[in-house]
């Protein structure tokens, strides 16, 4: 980040808040982060643009659409989700629009955020989904999306899953490797039907992106290497029971660019130049991976240039265009709410203990990911700041949310906000500890609704049961 960037973005807070300055109260020690704006509290910087985080601030107080996040943790308690309607309805206009000229259909990426309301949502505006198990296939049906517009990826699929993807008679399945397009056809046989499959090719190309989102590489699991992909589209279009309908590819996540998605889409118009005319296809899928910004002093992804630049480079292709977003659409439409629980000192560093925890959001503990944390209400001038590390209260030593983070030293009790959080928390969540999940909420303008409950711990003990032998006393 510029240092031009983050003078604006703070004087445009300190002319909406009457900030006056911002002083360092302790800095603890630490390893150097690979985020500049670690130096500005993330409060600052929110301050000049809130709108990109599907949040508002109104009088000091962060808000979803209308409602103010403290309103909702009051009601609901925390930690909670809380998803903003207006801004997944806004990623996805914008991205349909980018692609006006040329046949195209946004498949939304479940497994970034799975909850019925989303999804419902999503469907009513015209996405497709992209799916990769059997249970997301139940999902988008429940939810409403049609079976014409549902792809199923992913390398693993069970033969249940299969057949009830060409039960349903989705768009098609998405098949990986040699054995699983044979798998395939031996149920579709024996369903009495023919299946339709597009092939998942792994173009070997590096979208820059941290190691376990880089999808698109030879050495990852997924897909068909480039080599092996016209001999298997031959295979397929001989195979009695399956119908070939598409090529698809996944280079990775977090691709902020039109680069990466050209540069695989020159090899895959060269795969399709190389089959020729006697295979007539239905659709060419690039997949998702369109980043969004974490950090407040991130660059956003010019989806009007990437539109253009997707629509000029396949004018010629007579076929669909299909792309899966799941981030994009819902990342920065969601928030985690948490509550401080307390304060520590230790080893030279400071910590503020909060009652979210890794459970509700992984990605820090498995990625290193950086999530903007400010306070529900934005401090008054000239407010200590603190650098700390914020965990959560599970015992484990990844069970942070950031580290060394310059940020207003909350009291206990007070109520944080976690940016970015619509994508990967709850999809990704568990009950460690014996944790509840966390509750979702949607938020329509003024209106908030409690979307998926939190579960009592009495629940979660009564679904288990004892084996029969422990009936007996004596055992």
């Amino acid at each position: 980040m510029t240092t031009a960037i983050v003078a604006e973005a703070i004087a445009a807070a300190k002319a909406r808040f009457g900030l006056t300055g911002a002083r360092a109260a302790w800095q603890g020690p630490g390893p150097v982060t690979t985020h500049a704006h670690h130096d500005v509290p993330d409060h600052l910087l929110l301050a000049g643009n809130p709108e990109r985080f599907g949040v508002r601030v109104v009088d000091g107080e962060v808000h979803v659409e209308g409602t103010s996040v403290a309103a909702i943790a009051e009601a609901v308690d925390t930690p909670c989700y809380v998803y903003g309607a207006a801004h997944v309805r806004r990623q996805f206009a914008g991205l349909r629009g980018a692609l006006i000229g040329r046949r195209s259909l946004v498949c939304y990426a479940v497994k970034a955020n799975s909850s019925q309301a989303i999804l419902r949502l999503l469907a009513r505006e015209g996405a497709g989904a992209d799916i990769v198990s059997g249970g997301e296939l139940a999902r988008a049906l429940a939810a409403g999306f049609a079976p014409s517009t549902i792809v199923f990826s992913g390398v693993g699929k069970r033969s249940d899953e299969i057949d009830a993807a060409i039960t349903a008679q989705i768009r098609a399945i998405h098949a990986e490797s040699i054995e699983e397009v044979d798998r395939i056809a031996a149920r579709a046989r024996a369903l009495g039907v023919v299946a339709p499959v597009a092939l998942r090719v792994n173009p070997d190309i590096d979208p820059d992106t941290h190691p376990y989102l880089a999808t698109g590489l030879r050495e990852t699991k997924f897909g068909i290497s480039m080599g092996d992909a016209p001999a298997l589209a031959r295979r397929v279009i001989e195979t009695p029971g399956l119908r070939l309908v598409g090529l698809t590819c996944h280079i990775g996540s977090q691709i902020m660019d039109a680069e990466p998605f050209l540069a695989s889409l020159e090899r895959m118009r060269a795969l399709i130049g190389e089959l020729g005319d006697a295979i007539d296809l239905d659709y060419l899928d690039l997949g998702g991976g369109l980043g969004i910004p974490y950090g407040v002093d991130e660059p956003r992804l010019d989806v009007d240039a990437f539109g253009a630049a997707l629509v000029a480079a396949t004018r010629d292709l007579d076929m669909d265009l299909l792309l899966e977003p799941g981030r994009y659409l819902v990342g920065n439409a969601g928030v985690l709410l948490t509550r401080v629980v307390g304060h520590k000192e230790s080893g030279g560093k400071r910590f503020v203990i909060v009652d979210a925890a890794m459970n509700d959001l992984i990605r820090p503990a498995l990625y290193e990911a950086y999530h903007a944390i400010v306070p529900a209400t934005l401090p008054v001038a000239d407010a200590p700041l603190v650098r700390s590390d914020v965990v959560g209260p599970v015992c484990e030593c990844g069970d942070f949310f950031a580290r060394d983070r310059l940020l207003p030293w909350p009291a206990v009790g007070d109520l944080l906000v976690i940016l970015g959080a619509g994508a990967y928390g709850m999809t990704m969540a568990s009950n460690y500890n014996t944790r509840p999940l966390a509750p979702e909420v949607l938020v329509s303008g003024e209106r908030f609704d409690v979307t998926r409950p939190r579960r009592p711990v009495a629940e979660l003990i009564a679904e288990e049961r004892y084996p029969a032998w422990m009936a007996d006393p004596a055992t």
